[in-house]
C-alpha cells in the first residue's frame, strides 16, 4: 500500500507551495543517490519524495489527490483525455526541472550550460569625520585585488595561443552520469565547469587569467550620507576568471563620533552648559556649528537645565533630498558653581533667606508631593 504523498514530504494537507518545496528540497538533499551511494532503501525513499512532490506541486494533481487519494491516477485516471500511459506522474517530463531548481545553484549555474567566470565581489571598509559625512568628500582608497593578466588578457592561455573546447563535455561545463534511474549532472572534473581547458598557459599568471594587484581607487562620497551606506563601485571587484566579467567593489561607511554633536538621522543634537547666574538673569550664549559656524542663543530669565531649543536647518544634509537639511538640538545645561569663596557662600546663603517661596516651583511642587505621600495622602 502505498504511502500518504503529505506524510511522505513530512507537511501537512494545508501546507502552502513554499512549505512543500522547502519540505522537499530537504529531503531531496537528504535522501539523494549520490550522497547514499549503494544504499536501496534510499534510492527508494527519493523516489518516492520526488513522486509525492510531482503530484503536489500540480495543482490539478493535488485537487485530484486530496478527493480520490492514490486511485485518481490509477487505471488511467487523473489526466484529462486519457491515461498517463508508463508514466503516471510524468516524473521523466518533470524531473529534469526540479533537479535544475534543487541543484542549479551547487553546480554553478541553472540551465545556461557552463558555469558562469564572473569575478568576486569585493568589501572595503571605509570610516569618516562627521564632518565629511556632512559636506561630503572625494576619497582615495587603495584595494588589493586580483586583475585581469594583461599579457594573456585574462584568457589565462599564453599569448599565440588559445583556449580550447574541453573534450570530455564538449563545452558544456557539465557531464551527466546514469546511477539506475537516475541521470545526475555533474560540473565537469577536466575543465572544472568552464567548459574549456588551457593546452599552453600564460607564464606571467599560470594560466588563471588574473594576478594580484593593489589599485588606487577614488570614492565620490556625497553629502548626507550615514552609518552604514554602501557605496557601489561597478567592475571594481575580482577580475574574473578565464576571461569573465570583474565583480563590483562595495565601499560600507562607519561615521567617527563627534566630540560636540551626536546625530539622529537629519538631525544634530548638542549639550551647551551655562552658568548659574546666566540661567537665573537670562543673556545669550554663542553654540557651534557643524559647517564651521555659529549661532547666538538667547537664553530668557529663569531658564532650566533640559530645556531644549532648536536651530532650524542646521543640521545635517538630507541625502537625495536636495538643499533640504536637519535641525539643530542645543540642550541647556545649568551649572552649579563649585570652589566658592566664604563670601560667595554667604551671598548665596542671603539670597535664600530672602528668596520668595514661589522662586523655585518645581521644587515646592516636589516637596509637597512628598509630604503627601509621607501622609498617607497620595
Amino acid at each position: 500500500m502505498k504511502r500518504d504523498y503529505y506524510e511522505t514530504l513530512g507537511v501537512g494537507k494545508s501546507a502552502n507551495p513554499d512549505e512543500l518545496k522547502a519540505a522537499y528540497r530537504k529531503l531531496a538533499m537528504k535522501l539523494h543517490p549520490d550522497r547514499n551511494p549503494g544504499d536501496k532503501e534510499a534510492e527508494a525513499q527519493f523516489k518516492d519524495v520526488n513522486e509525492a512532490y510531482d503530484v503536489l506541486r500540480d495543482e490539478q494533481k493535488r485537487a485530484a489527490y486530496d478527493r480520490f487519494g492514490h486511485a485518481a491516477f490509477e487505471q488511467g485516471g487523473g489526466q484529462p483525455g486519457g491515461g498517463m500511459g508508463g508514466d503516471p506522474f510524468g516524473f521523466a517530463s518533470s524531473f529534469s526541472d526540479m533537479f535544475e531548481d534543487l541543484f542549479g545553484e551547487m553546480m554553478g549555474g541553472g540551465h545556461g550550460g557552463r558555469r558562469q567566470n564572473r569575478g568576486g565581489d569585493l568589501r572595503y571598509n571605509l570610516e569618516i569625520t562627521l564632518e565629511e559625512a556632512f559636506a561630503g568628500k572625494r576619497a582615495e582608497i587603495k584595494v588589493p585585488t586580483a586583475v585581469a593578466c594583461d599579457s594573456c588578457g585574462g584568457s589565462g592561455a599564453a599569448p599565440g595561443s588559445k583556449a580550447e573546447t574541453c573534450p570530455y563535455c564538449k563545452g558544456h561545463g557539465r557531464v551527466r552520469a546514469t546511477q539506475g534511474f537516475f541521470t545526475v549532472e555533474r560540473t565537469c572534473p577536466q575543465c572544472h565547469g568552464t567548459g574549456r581547458v588551457i593546452k599552453t598557459p600564460c607564464k606571467v599568471c599560470g594560466g588563471t587569467g588574473h594576478l594580484q594587484k593593489e589599485r588606487t581607487l577614488a570614492v565620490e562620497i556625497p553629502p548626507g550620507v550615514e552609518e552604514g551606506t554602501r557605496i557601489r563601485l561597478s567592475g571594481e571587484g575580482q577580475g574574473g576568471v578565464n576571461g569573465g566579467p570583474p565583480g563590483d567593489l562595495y565601499v560600507f561607511l562607519s561615521v567617527e563620533q563627534h566630540p560636540i554633536f551626536v546625530r539622529d538621522g537629519a538631525d544634530l543634537h548638542t549639550q551647551v552648559p551655562i552658568g548659574f547666574v546666566t540661567a537665573s538673569l537670562g543673556g545669550e550664549v554663542e553654540v557651534p556649528t557643524l559647517d564651521g559656524g555659529r549661532e547666538t542663543l538667547h537664553i530668557s530669565e529663569g531658564t532650566q537645565s533640559g530645556k531644549q531649543m532648536r536651530l532650524r536647518r542646521k543640521g545635517m544634509p538630507i541625502l537625495r533630498g536636495g538643499n533640504q537639511r536637519g535641525d539643530l538640538f542645543v540642550e541647556i545645561k545649568v551649572e552649579t558653581p563649585v570652589k566658592l569663596s566664604r563670601r560667595q557662600k554667604d551671598i548665596l546663603r542671603d539670597f535664600a533667606q530672602e528668596s520668595p517661596a514661589d522662586s523655585q516651583p518645581e521644587c515646592e511642587s516636589f516637596l509637597k508631593r512628598v509630604k503627601a505621600f509621607w501622609n498617607g495622602e497620595a
